[in-house]
């Protein structure tokens, strides 16, 4: 009999794997979307280059609060301790 915290565990591990990916995406689309083109054309936000601005400082606070709603919602508290323990 295969233990349910394996099949939790795995769809946790999946939604990390999918956190990071979006992170990525984020990350690469805004610092290289933004970022090419001649220096003395950028945009810069509170003295920061736009592209460095999303990718950066805006992209993690985003982050932040997607996994902090991630781990609200999706993730399950699970016992380390196996259930033919407590009989």
């Amino acid at each position: 009999m295969k233990d349910a915290r394996f099949k939790i565990a795995n769809r946790e591990a999946l939604i990390g794997v999918a956190l990071v990916i979006i992170n990525f995406a984020i990350w690469f689309g805004f610092a290289y979307g933004l970022g090419e083109g001649d220096p003395k054309e950028y945009d810069f936000i509170w003295g920061f280059p736009a592209w460095f601005f999303y990718s950066c400082i805006a992209g993690t606070i985003f982050m932040i609060i997607l996994i902090w709603i991630a781990i609200k919602v999706l993730f399950k508290d699970v016992s380390f301790h196996d259930e033919e323990d407590k009989a």
